[in-house]
């Protein structure tokens, strides 16, 4: 038997699109979206989409329709979001930064039909000529102008004319305006809350991205876990700084939003100075981030001392791993709650973290959100399930666990055992039942035969006082194969130099793990949503080893 949170957890799979039209019905006067000071209400948003949705119906769209979004953190991400899974239509997210071969690949592979953009010269050039290469019918371009406050709005075509583009005569464009030009009544369309909503593609460091699969039911319950965990019962003010294309700001940002009926602050892309005047005009009380916008915060804080952020009082962080120095500084400057949690593109994604007022544990992504099992699994027997404190595959159970991989029924059936999807994580269960991350099976270095997993290195070069970031990767090595190299950046007024850092770890690693070589730069490649990213790396690497 079910107890009741889990329960309550189950009854709230349903389709997406209820949770916008609950909301706006019940608060409709209440903000929805502020955008760089333009500010548009739920009522406001409700009817757009019904505009968008009825608009993408007028192309074709119906249930099952592949929608593409390939759009930064702006209002068009939120209304065509909703939209299409009005329509009926399978959203899938779109990095506006990848690469020609990479959104070819993604609209090849996932079948997109319609794609929505912006009218930037960073993001939409590429999709024109993508459009050319593949089955793409209709390319929907909506104004960058259109969405900022009036004056902004009017100036933003003559001082930022070089970055706008201007899409020449094609049938495939369709502008945001004519899409638009409709009477708001979309056809009803009889979406179950089993049905696929959104296609997520996974990092693929690893090799090609795969699309996981993920239901209403999976959105909505994982969203539910969350608003559940932080003991959320009135709106809030959350900060979007992460990209809402990312499946971390689609549930901690825009879903939780919709849901708790806060409002959302987008900001398009992460830039300190922006971002510190957005915090201090919004006055923002929720802000999910990654590990790396809380140091930049902290290192600001501790050279400028009227940047005031104190009024936040919620913040989760969640893609990499949060240094334990950054959390208290952190929470010195704004006497907030910062959780830090542990989530995947397969599991809607929250998996795991500490809720408020419960006892933080340095080092734990914290315990299962509620109508979730975490097991802990032998890596050489998957079927022997581990006790308490012992190291193996972290697996998971929950309504949050996607229905598997896009058109890819081998890595599916690869990714479960006995039901619970396979992490590729290695961590472990403490006696108090909260999670420990050691690292990915997949990114462990094998070194004559010892593996040394590189997060460890990187939490014991985070205890030097001069080391703001650090990545650790495996390179080449002629007697054991593979070696661990460092690279790390230094905070501001500091100093040190490799063989400084080298000398440190000797008292926190063994000899084994001791890096090839530590390399100190500027600063270290990083995903959009401000993620360390080691892809850049192992490339940069493994072209030197060529």
């Amino acid at each position: 038997m079910l107890d009741t949170p889990d329960r309550a957890i189950l009854a709230a799979a349903r389709p997406i699109g209820e949770l916008l039209s609950a909301t706006a019905s019940a608060h409709p006067s209440l903000p929805a979206i502020d955008f760089m000071g333009r500010v548009w209400r739920y009522a406001d948003l409700d009817r757009l989409v019904d505009r968008a949705a009825r608009g993408l119906q007028s192309l074709g769209v119906v249930r099952g329709t592949r929608v593409g979004l390939c759009l930064p953190n702006t209002p068009y991400a939120v209304i065509f979001y909703f939209a299409a899974l009005r329509a009926g239509g399978v959203v899938v997210n779109y990095n506006p930064l990848y690469v020609e071969r990479e959104l070819a690949h993604g609209i090849r592979d996932s079948g997109t039909e319609i794609m929505v953009t912006i009218d930037l010269a960073v993001i939409y050039p590429k999709l024109a000529r993508v459009a050319v290469q593949t089955d793409l019918r209709k390319l929907v371009v909506c104004p960058m102008a259109g969405a900022l406050p009036r004056l902004k709005g009017l100036l933003y075509p003559l001082v930022r004319r070089r970055d706008i583009a201007r899409p020449g005569p094609d049938p495939r464009i369709v502008r945001y305006a004519e899409l638009m030009r409709n009477d708001g009544k979309p056809a009803p369309v009889a979406v179950n809350a089993d049905d696929v909503a959104v296609l997520q593609y996974t990092g693929g460091t690893t090799g090609t991205p795969k699309a996981a699969m993920l239901t209403h039911a999976n959105i909505t319950c994982n969203c539910a876990q969350v608003v559940a965990g932080m003991n959320l019962h009135e709106p809030e003010r959350v900060l979007g700084v992460l990209p809402l294309f990312h499946v971390f700001a689609l549930t901690s940002v825009m879903n939780l939003s919709v849901q708790s009926a806060s409002l959302m602050i987008l900001v398009p892309r992460f830039d300190l100075k922006d971002l510190l005047a957005t915090i201090a005009r919004t006055r923002p009380t929720m802000f999910p981030a990654v590990p790396t916008i809380y140091t930049a915060l902290v290192a600001a804080a501790a050279t400028d001392k009227s940047i005031d952020i104190g009024s936040i009082r919620l913040c989760i962080s969640g893609g990499a791993p949060l240094p334990v120095e950054t959390r208290q500084q952190f929470m010195a400057l704004t006497q907030c709650e910062l959780m830090e949690g542990y989530g995947l593109s397969e599991t809607s994604p929250v998996v795991s973290f500490t809720p408020p007022g419960r006892p933080y544990k340095n080092g734990s992504v914290g315990i299962p959100v509620t109508g979730t099992t975490i097991e802990i699994r032998d890596r050489e027997n998957p079927s022997r399930l581990l006790g308490p404190n012992e190291r193996g595959e972290i697996c998971i159970r929950g309504p949050q666990v996607m229905r598997g991989y896009w058109n890819k029924q081998e890595e599916t059936a690869a990714s479960m055992i006995d039901g619970a999807l396979r992490t590729g994580d290695v961590g472990y269960l403490d006696d108090d039942g909260y999670l420990f991350l050691v690292d990915r099976i997949k990114d462990v270095i094998i070194a004559g035969g010892y593996n040394i997993y590189p997060r460890v290195l990187e939490e014991a070069l985070y205890q030097h006082p001069a080391v703001q970031d650090a990545v650790v990767i495996g390179v080449a090595d002629e007697y054991r194969g593979q070696a661990p190299k460092a690279f790390v950046t230094l905070k501001p007024g500091t100093h040190s130099d490799p063989a400084t850092l080298l000398a440190f770890l000797k008292g926190y690693v063994s000899k084994i793990e001791m890096p090839k070589e530590i390399e100190i730069r500027d600063e270290l490649p990083k995903t959009l949503i401000g993620k360390l990213s080691k892809k850049e790396l192992i490339a940069e690497e493994e072209a030197k080893r060529q």
